[in-house]
């Protein structure tokens, strides 16, 4: 993640929190923890305002937090009280396995030179048959918006094309959505569930 991205939701953090804390994507949830062993672990990848940490802590799991912003990790951890882990996800590096990876909307902004390196860094942190959902704004192309953040974005063939050379992976499902935020009628999302094998 570059430093215009972190310093953007640094300096917003808290117009950021109050934006997305109340964002519902409970069809997305379900499908997920259904994967998930009950009061399984839970690492939430870039919580941004914490909403998800708190929906899985809510419904009976261990959940480990992590965000880049540290200004964000504070307002996350107001609402979802508990600590979250400030690092950028190239550096994240823990012993622990989880029983599964929630990356919503976060890994979108690792470098396409780096997503391989950080993907296959966090298998070593799934146990083996557990799950990793990711979400990508929908499309084949990186850019900088308006804000100075960078964004990866993936379609179906081009992630499935990069997903291949991860030997520690495969693509359990792929589809796409629309977008949760009001007044973005406009953003496909494409939602990936992959298992640890």
């Amino acid at each position: 993640m570059n430093y215009k991205t972190l310093n953007y939701y640094n300096e917003n953090a808290k117009e950021y929190f109050e934006t997305t804390k109340n964002i519902k994507t409970t069809e997305i949830y379900k499908e997920f923890l259904n994967m998930v062993k009950p009061s399984g672990k839970l690492l939430d990848l870039g919580c941004g305002s914490g909403r998800d940490s708190l929906y899985f802590k809510n419904a009976g799991y261990d959940v480990t937090s992590v965000d880049g912003s540290i200004e964000l990790a504070r307002e996350a951890e107001k609402l979802i009280n508990q600590e979250v882990i400030v690092s950028k996800f190239e550096d994240f590096k823990s012993k622990e396995r989880f029983d599964g990876i929630w990356a919503c909307a976060s890994l979108l902004h690792v470098r396409r030179e780096n997503i391989e390196e950080v993907l296959r860094s966090l298998a070593n942190n799934l146990n083996e048959g557990s799950v990793f959902y990711l979400s990508f704004k929908y499309g084949d192309n990186e850019y900088i918006d308006e804000r100075g953040r960078y964004f990866n974005c993936y379609k179906e063939e081009n992630f499935e094309k990069m997903i291949r050379n991860i030997t520690e992976y495969k693509v359990k499902t792929i589809y796409k959505t629309g977008d949760s935020l009001w007044g973005r009628t406009n953003l496909i999302w494409l939602n990936i569930i992959l298992e640890k094998i």
